[in-house]
């Protein structure tokens, strides 16, 4: 215990002063990663993409959530060590925990999450990569971590074997209350002004207890912490991540890089290690007739919508295949199109929310059982109805074609066209 207390407690003199925080502290060799120009690119990215549109505080960079990342992994492996934890950890594991959580988004696509639905390599496998090559590799190794170990509990796609350990850290990295959801829930409705995402870390860090298998389990009062999370995220999406606005912004930067790359104008390693302002500069400086979206995009000239309907997976599951989903576009541009008018290519988009997960995987010690069967109201059907809830399938417009499209003779009815074909193969 005294080599992991030492191993988590000594040494952190260099402080951030975050807003969120207060001071966050540091090793110096902890705090040369974030000085490294991987972990600098992220200070280049908004964590929130386009939301700054809608909630102009929402400017915080990717860079300042992992350092809360880092404070609040430590503060949980601390908490957890004191508690029967140290009986597996060892210090370089704790440390390369440590770095893990503070590089987490290393390889993370910039804009947000609208690079992630394309046929791109995982971020989290991206990471991993920069991780394992220089500088971030000597500068973890000058930290007291095992580049190696911090890799594999950033990417649950490379090999640990059996190791307890590994799994232990990758269980506590993600899950229902892990530090980067902890983190990023409360920053977020910070920056953005709303009061859904604040958590409260003192009590939630008190309830969680270690396990060598489940990672951290609860007792029954630690059940309206998960539960809290829970309908934060639900409100985080309804009225945040997933508004309108930023569906929109996101939309169209997608349907700018898809078309470039089915055409072979951009590779995907093009798009890997940009920030927000070279992906903007990529997509000015290439050449495809769909490029011009993102300076539509940048100048704030977002898409309008004109229809909207709850996703059905019977009905809508061919929208799922993004290569696929173009095609649905230019047939409902061709639909929509009359008066000897064309819309042009891009001048419609198909917005299809990704799947999502409420994490409900801890265990109640008390009432042994998972937190899915506890006494909790977020059942099954509870946690499905809220997913249900916020995937909302919308059309979007150019502005310039909005009132056209709108004016259509028979705009109901090639909607109710359109739920046919969606559903052909």
């Amino acid at each position: 215990m005294k080599d992991v207390y030492a191993a988590l407690q000594s040494g952190y003199t260099e402080p951030i002063r975050d807003v969120l925080w207060g001071h966050i502290y540091l090793t110096p060799e902890l705090a040369a990663l974030t000085k490294s120009e991987p972990f600098m690119r992220l200070y280049r990215i908004f964590q929130l993409g386009p939301a700054y549109a809608v909630y102009p505080g929402a400017t915080h960079t990717r860079a300042v959530h992992s350092i809360g990342v880092y404070h609040l992994a430590r503060r949980l492996l601390r908490n957890l060590a004191e508690r029967g934890a140290d009986a597996w950890l060892t210090p370089v594991g704790a440390v390369s925990f440590l770095c893990a959580a503070l590089l987490h988004d290393l390889g993370h696509f910039p804009y947000t999450h609208s690079l992630k639905e394309l046929p791109l390599a995982r971020h989290e496998a991206l990471t991993a990569e920069i991780i394992l090559r220089e500088p971030i590799k000597t500068l973890v190794a000058k930290a007291g971590g095992d580049p190696a170990l911090t890799a594999a509990i950033v990417d649950t796609g490379l090999p640990v074997g059996s190791e307890t350990e590994t799994v232990f850290y990758r269980k506590l990295l993600s899950g229902a209350l892990d530090p980067d959801k902890l983190d990023y829930l409360n920053r977020d409705a910070r920056y953005c002004g709303v009061p859904y995402g604040a958590q409260d870390v003192d009590f939630i860090l008190s309830r969680l207890y270690p396990h060598p298998e489940k990672g951290v389990v609860i007792d029954g009062k630690g059940i309206p912490s998960v539960e809290s999370i829970l309908f934060s995220k639900y409100l985080m999406y309804r009225a945040v991540y997933w508004h309108p606005m930023v569906r929109s912004a996101t939309g169209m930067i997608k349907k700018a890089l898809m078309g470039g790359l089915e055409d072979g104008v951009l590779k995907p390693e093009d798009l890997y290690d940009l920030d927000d302002p070279g992906l903007f500069a990529l997509l000015a400086n290439g050449s495809h007739p769909l490029f011009h979206l993102a300076e539509k995009v940048r100048a704030g000239r977002f898409y309008t919508v004109v229809a909207e309907f709850p996703f059905d997976e019977d009905l809508h599951g061919n929208l799922l295949d993004i290569s696929r989903r173009s095609g649905y576009e230019d047939a409902l541009a061709a639909e929509l199109s009359f008066s000897g008018e064309t819309l042009e290519p891009g001048a419609i988009i198909i917005d299809v929310p990704e799947p999502i997960s409420f994490e409900t995987g801890l265990y109640v010690t008390d009432e042994d059982c998972y937190f899915s069967e506890s006494s909790s109201v977020f059942n099954p059907g509870v946690v499905d109805s809220l997913i249900k809830s916020l995937r909302i399938i919308r059309i979007f417009v150019d502005p310039e074609h909005e009132n056209r499209v709108k004016s259509h003779p028979e705009l109901e009815g090639i909607l109710h066209i359109r739920k046919k074909w969606l559903n052909l193969a």
